[in-house]
């Protein structure tokens, strides 16, 4: 004899639809609740300044513009920053496209670095790059063209712009090396006719060595590139809300002046750097 059906023969139907969904959406709202990312690690050009240089009292640590820019982006999602001096820029970019750091707190805007990197907009500092020439070796320059059949320095794995770069790829020789000291030691024992670098942290780098007025400037060669941080392809960190968080925040940051703000400031503990360490300092800003 069939048993009567006793309670509402949809509830186990139900019961079940209920664990499936909670299997879904419990997972999705533990995700949402967990942080963009707690730590980031990022790193840079230590030969920068104003916008990063070695720490003078831990020289495990950049400091400068660029990395109180970025501790500033982060901290709107309560991200903290570790900002480590990992060594010459060429190891900076090689750390960055491995994604054993996070991030670099700033690089020029090229297509191979687009290939590992996402750029985050705005921009934050327009940066100048000129010819160095010694004082007694100016040459007539007029453009580009001017620079055959000469040897030039530069930074491992500097960019100047992608039109620079492929012509000066297709066109001239330039030797690259670790650091822009060794370029302008080389330019100094005439081993090379010029070194192209950034124009005030060149500048800023020569008076620390105390070379500056042994130096010159190309008239005409000056090329302006932006400067943006990146996050690495790599980065466990590299996600869209953490890419949505930083631009947002750069976007603020930016409309209120706070990058021009930074780069004075760090211009002047710059230059009292230089007088107490004996340099003599000069005009280094950002034009």
């Amino acid at each position: 004899m069939q048993q009567p059906m006793t309670g509402n023969p949809m509830l186990p139907r139900a019961a079940k639809l209920f664990v499936l969904l909670a299997s879904v959406l419990i997972p999705s709202l533990s995700f949402a609740a967990v942080p963009l990312c707690e730590r980031i690690v990022a790193t840079g050009n230590p030969q920068y300044p104003p916008i990063l240089w070695v720490d003078p009292e831990d020289d495990s640590r950049l400091i400068g513009a660029g990395a109180e820019l970025l501790e500033q982006a982060l901290a709107q999602s309560d991200v903290k920053l570790d900002m480590l001096n990992v060594g010459p820029w060429s190891r900076a970019q090689e750390e960055a496209r491995s994604g054993r750091v996070d991030m670099l707190a700033g690089a020029f805007l090229t297509r191979q670095r687009l290939g590992y990197m996402d750029y985050i907009h705005p921009a934050y500092a327009d940066v100048p790059s000129v010819i160095f020439v010694r004082s007694d070796g100016i040459f007539p320059y007029s453009g580009w063209e001017d620079l055959r059949g000469k040897t030039g320095s530069t930074v491992l794995n500097n960019s100047f712009g992608n039109q620079f770069d492929r012509f000066a790829a297709d066109n001239l020789q330039i030797e690259s090396v670790p650091s822009v000291e060794q370029s302008f030691q080389k330019l100094l024992r005439g081993r090379a006719d010029y070194v192209i670098y950034e124009r005030y942290q060149g500048l800023a780098i020569a008076q620390q060595m105390g070379i500056a007025d042994k130096l010159d400037v190309l008239d005409g060669s000056l090329m302006t590139e932006q400067l943006y941080l990146t996050l690495s392809h790599n980065s466990a960190c590299n996600s869209s809300d953490l890419r949505a968080a930083l631009a947002q925040a750069m976007f603020d940051l930016s409309r209120s002046g706070v990058p021009q703000q930074l780069l004075e400031k760090y211009r002047e503990i710059w230059a009292q750097q230089l007088v107490t360490s004996g340099a003599v300092p000069g005009p280094i800003v950002n034009e």
